[in-house]
């Protein structure tokens, strides 16, 4: 067998699957486990949604044309409209295979190949690995719980100077964290990197979940970022693997020809269950609020408990949580976790691979019923530690 090249050495496990993999393996045995570990809402997507992919099963699913169905692309330009006041041409936009596809759409045809794409640290564990998998280069730039966990044009300036890179990849609200910035900020982000010739991704799949203020996006401050956005958060569609991109002219033909042939399209029930998501965020707004709910257990725990400041997070569904009076050893802490209180986190080592081994994320988009068992028994296996 042949080795690899060296530069695919870089690519790890998605710590949280394996945790979960060990937690399903628990469950299996018929221990009880209490699943913290993904971020995937404990609802299904709104009755209206399942009711109108009923309706279309006893019709043939084709290929859709490859950017998506247009009734689709023209419901997002409106969401655009209404959400951002911001006009976007339909034919700017891709349904993607969830956001997962969006991002190797995005470094495909937003990026030369072997081209260096600067990511915060911790974040979500896929960037990291996407780059490696397609022979390209992350520049990570860390970011401190002093600061929120959020990224400032200073620190993106900073980290430029230091190794220049071609683009960044950010996210408001953030996979682990939770940081979300102010519309202030996020306008200062986008200008940098317009003046340092740095092609900007917004990853905005936790739009809607922002618990101080609306979610902006970066199409607010101009058409030349790429945007990703997903159906799987705020709308309850994890496994229907649906998303889309807003693309800025340069990239939009190539990244086009590149959905062709690599994705041909996204799947045709889950687009009609999208055009009709658009339409339910009363449905999404109520399972925002037990998020809300659940996010106030978590920030009460986090005092009661003496871990960080106690402040619950900005934004998403998570808490990163220091743990390094317990444990330097992240991972085998979350699997002694699973085995000893039957509870699932994540270990910090999935976001961030300098200084992860001290931290933990734990998920609060299940019942609340779930989260308060789970702190509960959390609470307990750390008194025997």
């Amino acid at each position: 067998m042949t080795d690899m090249p060296d530069k695919l050495t870089g690519l790890r496990p998605f710590y949280a699957m394996e945790i979960n993999a060990l937690a399903n393996r628990e469950e299996a045995a018929g221990r009880s486990v209490m699943h913290l570990e993904v971020g995937e809402p404990g609802a299904p997507p709104a009755p209206a949604v399942r009711a109108a992919v009923a309706a279309a099963l006893d019709e043939p699913q084709r290929y859709t044309h490859f950017a998506g169905q247009v009734e689709l692309r023209r419901e997002l330009a409106a969401y655009y409209r209404t959400q951002h006041g911001v006009e976007v041409d339909p034919d700017s936009i891709v349904a993607t295979m969830g956001s997962s596809s969006g991002f190797i759409l995005a470094f495909l045809g937003g990026f030369a190949p072997g081209a260096r794409i600067a990511v915060t640290r911790p974040g979500y564990p896929a960037y990291l690995n996407t780059l490696d998998g397609l022979g390209m280069t992350a520049v990570e730039i860390p970011l401190t719980a002093a600061s929120g966990w959020r990224l400032s044009g200073e620190d993106i300036e900073r980290a430029y100077r230091a190794e220049p890179f071609d683009g960044l990849l950010f996210a408001s609200p953030a996979n682990p964290t939770g940081a979300a910035v102010t519309r202030e900020a996020l306008a200062e982000i986008v200008e940098t990197c317009r003046r340092l010739g740095v092609r900007l991704i917004s990853d905005e799949i936790y739009h809607g979940l922002d618990y101080r203020g609306p979610s902006v996006s970066a199409l607010e401050f101009g058409d030349d970022a790429i945007v990703i956005n997903s159906f799987s958060k705020y709308y309850c569609m994890t496994g229907w693997r649906i998303g889309w991109m807003v693309l800025p002219e340069a990239v939009l033909r190539r990244t086009q020809i590149l959905q062709q042939n690599l994705f041909i399209s996204a799947p045709t029930l889950s687009q009609i269950a999208a055009r009709v998501a658009l339409g339910e965020r009363n449905y999404s707004e109520a399972q925002k609020a037990q998020y809300a709910s659940n996010r106030h257990l978590v920030g009460q725990w986090l005092e009661r408990q003496s871990l960080g400041d106690g402040q619950a997070p900005d934004g998403a569904f998570y808490a990163y949580i220091d743990m390094s009076r317990y444990t330097n050893d992240a991972l085998g802490f979350c699997q002694a976790m699973v085995r000893e209180a039957g509870v699932a986190t994540t270990p910090g080592i999935d976001f961030d691979r300098v200084n992860g081994n001290r931290f933990v994320r734990l998920s609060f988009a299940g019942t609340g019923a779930a989260v308060e068992e789970g702190l509960e028994r959390i609470a307990g296996f750390l008194k025997g530690r």
